[in-house]
């Protein structure tokens, strides 16, 4: 769960995705009628998050050389040749993307007054504020019993959200806290994510994570960053 820097929470829901296309007629309507049942079921507002993110072949690339220089059948060694330029060719002249499915399920204090009708203000702007960071840098304390009160709340949103997709059909699980961080920083990284892994997760996780002010630091020599 992230506490954002305003004093709303968020969690984040990973969804597989479904081969609408393959389905029959049948088929379709099902899954309409099911979705359509999902998003009316839902008390707490929503946001679908869809990523494209340019796929590294690179990996892929040196598993095959590295199997191939082990292959001692002549004619699987050729075969092998031939599929390996293919790839290659192929991730140079076109963008291989891979897409992600998620849904970020706020909180904001007051939300079970609001669907009351007692306070209309605390749920306007949900969904125009998911991802939006605080004007200026806030350290948000948070009550012990606050904070307990709203992992229930929250815990009870998510296992809402994921028991209504398996209706569907589409398979999700809550993100943790290795997994929110990596998203994060592929989606605000985009390029260098993919050049750079963000690897072991725990050299790069802090308890308060702000962004950096001033121009980045440039690259020595031995393309470290300087410190």
């Amino acid at each position: 769960m992230l506490i954002m820097g305003d004093g709303t929470y968020r969690s984040i829901v990973a969804a597989q995705s479904v081969n609408f296309d393959l389905m029959s007629e049948r088929e379709r309507e099902g899954i309409e009628y099911s979705y359509q049942q999902f998003l009316n079921s839902l008390t707490f507002a929503i946001q679908i998050y869809i990523r494209s993110q340019k796929v590294d072949i690179g990996p892929y690339l040196e598993k095959l050389e590295q199997i191939r220089v082990n292959q001692d059948n002549m004619l699987l060694g050729v075969l092998m040749d031939d599929y390996i330029q293919f790839i290659d060719i192929l991730s140079q002249e076109a963008n291989i993307m891979d897409k992600s499915f998620f849904i970020v399920i706020p909180y904001t204090l007051g939300d079970e007054s609001a669907q009351l009708g007692r306070d209309s203000d605390t749920s306007k702007g949900l969904l125009t504020n998911l991802f939006i960071p605080a004007k200026r840098h806030q350290y948000i304390k948070v009550p012990a019993d606050q904070y307990n009160r709203v992992k229930e709340e929250m815990s009870r949103r998510v296992a809402a959200v994921i028991n209504g997709l398996m209706q569907i059909g589409v398979r999700a699980v809550q993100l943790q806290t290795k997994e929110i961080g990596a998203l994060m920083y592929n989606v605000y990284n985009p390029d260098t994510a993919v050049r750079e892994p963000i690897g072991d997760f725990r050299n790069y996780v802090n308890t308060v994570v702000r962004k950096g002010e001033g121009p980045a630091p440039a690259p020595d020599q031995g393309g470290a960053v300087s410190g």
